[in-house]
């Protein structure tokens, strides 16, 4: 469905404002259907997040610092996400070995094996594939990565 039906109004100043509110108004439509499959795990985005970042980085442990610089939402208090997550048992903590005053995160197997069912359950293809093609959904991821300069 079209921007304007969406929204019901066609009141834009020109095709810059249009695209903003668009963007805008996909990434909450995202956000919502991913809100769902997050909570059956009882999990946010930004806990989901980290927990993608921490699977990329896996056996090797990451910083409060690297997840702060790989999260998709900077304005997220990590060290706080991080808190929930090992008092969910899907990451733990350790002092680092080279530098006592550094801490490292590592997901458990726990956050493995949670991590596991979610791919099975939920792929982002699934959600896209009936409205785009892989080619449109590669222009425009392209278009996005131009927006952002």
């Amino acid at each position: 469905m079209r921007i304007e039906e969406e929204i019901q109004s066609t009141n834009f100043e020109d095709n810059y404002h249009k695209v903003i509110i668009n963007v805008a108004y996909t990434q909450s439509w995202l956000s919502n259907i991913s809100r769902a499959h997050f909570e059956k795990y009882n999990l946010t985005s930004q806990q989901f997040n980290i927990l993608r970042i921490l699977r990329g980085q896996y056996p090797k442990p990451a910083t409060v610092n690297l997840l702060k610089e790989r999260m998709i939402d900077k304005m997220s208090d990590a060290s706080r996400i991080v808190d929930r997550l090992v008092q969910k048992g899907l990451v733990s903590r350790c002092t680092n070995s080279k530098d006592r005053r550094a801490v490292d995160i590592q997901i458990s197997q726990h956050g493995l094996d949670t991590l596991a069912k979610m791919d099975v359950e939920f792929k982002s293809k699934d959600l896209l594939k009936d409205q785009l093609t892989e080619e449109e959904a590669a222009q425009l991821s392209d278009l996005l990565d131009k927006m952002r300069g």
